[in-house]
């Protein structure tokens, strides 16, 4: 029986940040990974191909030059699935290359196999060579990260039904789609395939989708999908989906309407795997997703297990998720990090276009009685914006009414998930107003809406 400190189960980014952490502790550490390749759902379906597979359709469709040269330009005329797939192979293989590095600089012991309790200090590992090791730890950390849920009376055998893990190896671009789910992985999906001039349908049961952002951002987003053809349907139930033939999926809706498309993405939520570690001989249960309830400081109701990542629910983001690891592995020894270090964190979509936001949203500050002032500007109406052709972008500032705290910052557009790191740091540090206002940006640039949006705000604040 081998001994470590500290063993991680799970190499997604929540894993990886978690056992390189306790590593730099000097703890012997140990990942299991039970897949071939390192770094979980955010390498290998999730987060770094959707990102991937953005930027391929932007550059091949010529997207950020249509301002310019109109909607139907293109950079290659006739798009094919390998042509996305090539470049989603090569930045998968490069990641999986720097993650490998890391992990050995820092003499982290890796194993390929499937973990699973035989006592709450124990696991046993089936290797992928159908032998099995045990192993045994004084701290665990269950990074197990999550696949989409299925629901059970759909048939995923079916090539031109599928989710977003296997929608990477579609082998032939489908001419409509039907998306059903409007989170945050249904929105991107639909918006990047939209931009290929695939005819897309969004279907959700809810009312609006992404409820979690402030009501104007999402309009905005909303009025660019539907300028460019997307049909969005809110507030209808999926019943049952039908294959007509290969080629023809109909989704039968409990409204009666019927969507008929080529492909159907199924993208309503996700489930935690958690269902093959045994947890109840860890002393574990999950929820119905399989999701684990943890502390602030990530340790589950068992002191010495703690869980991070995707198990434990939302925000479910590669970025929150490295710093939960990151954090869970310097309390596991002793060295725990700052508490503020999690107070304010961004929320990034990779739709087309972005969205981005840190803070507070309108809505929540009336609910929450907070008196309040907004600012806008819109990225057409900057010098930056209109060298880079952009016919849409919006940014709004939050700021306190009585002493002009900033509360909230909220981006749709290009850039939009790199600009808000301006916003996230004044929000930290508890800026106002007047740092936007007296601030000098460089020029042209699209981070001078900032300056833009305070002066909108500054000018309805003045007696």
């Amino acid at each position: 029986m081998q001994k470590y400190d500290f063993v991680v189960i799970g190499s997604g980014p929540a894993g990886q940040r978690a056992a390189i952490q306790a590593a730099k502790l000097g703890r012997s550490v140990a990942l299991i990974e039970r897949s071939f390749s390192i770094g979980g759902a955010c390498v290998h379906t999730g987060t770094i191909p959707s990102k991937t597979l953005r930027e391929a359709v932007l550059y091949l469709t010529g997207w950020r030059q249509r301002g310019f040269y109109g909607r139907s330009y293109r950079v290659k005329e006739r798009i094919t699935a390998d042509d996305l797939m090539q470049r989603l192979d090569i930045t998968i293989r490069h990641e999986i290359e720097v993650l490998m590095h890391k992990l050995h600089r820092n003499f982290v012991d890796t194993i390929a196999g499937t973990a699973r309790f035989e006592t709450p200090h124990r696991l046993r590992v089936e290797l992928n060579d159908d032998e099995s090791r045990v192993i045994e730890a004084e701290r665990i950390l269950i990074a197990t990260g999550s696949r989409p849920a299925r629901p059970a009376n759909v048939s995923f055998d079916c090539p031109n039904i599928v989710d977003s893990d296997n929608i990477l190896t579609m082998t032939e671009l489908p001419r409509t789609l039907a998306v059903i789910g409007a989170g945050v992985i249904g929105v991107e999906y639909a918006s990047i395939l939209s931009a290929l001039d695939i005819e897309v349908t969004l279907i959700d049961g809810r009312e609006r989708m992404l409820d979690f952002l402030d009501r104007e951002i999402v309009d905005e987003f909303a009025h660019h999908l539907r300028d460019r053809g997307v049909s969005l349907r809110f507030g209808e139930t999926v019943e049952r989906v039908e294959v007509a033939d290969p080629k023809r999926v109909v989704v039968h809706l409990a409204s009666g309407k019927r969507v008929r498309a080529n492909m159907v993405l199924f993208a309503a939520g996700r489930q935690s795997n958690t269902d093959l570690l045994g947890l109840e001989h860890a002393g574990l249960d999950t929820d119905e997703r399989g999701r684990l309830v943890v502390d602030e400081h990530f340790r589950t109701r068992v002191p010495h297990i703690y869980a991070a990542g995707d198990v434990i629910g939302f925000p479910a983001l590669a970025s929150t998720s490295m710093e939960q690891g990151r954090q869970a592995g310097a309390h596991a020894f002793d060295q725990p990090l700052r508490p503020h270090a999690n107070a304010v964190f961004p929320f990034g979509i990779y739709a087309v276009p972005e969205m981005s936001v840190v803070g507070q949203t309108e809505e929540e500050l009336r609910a929450a009685g907070v008196p309040y002032e907004s600012g806008i500007a819109r990225f057409r109406e900057t010098s930056r914006g209109q060298i880079l052709g952009l016919r849409e972008g919006l940014l709004k500032i939050l700021v306190h009414l009585d002493d002009h705290r900033l509360l909230g910052v909220h981006i749709v557009g290009e850039g939009a998930t790199e600009l808000i790191h301006i916003g996230q740091a004044v929000l930290a540090h508890h800026g106002t107003l007047d740092f936007f206002v007296d601030a000098v940006f460089n020029y042209p640039t699209l981070a001078e809406t900032y300056k833009v949006a305070a002066l909108d705000c500054w000018n309805k604040l003045a007696p």
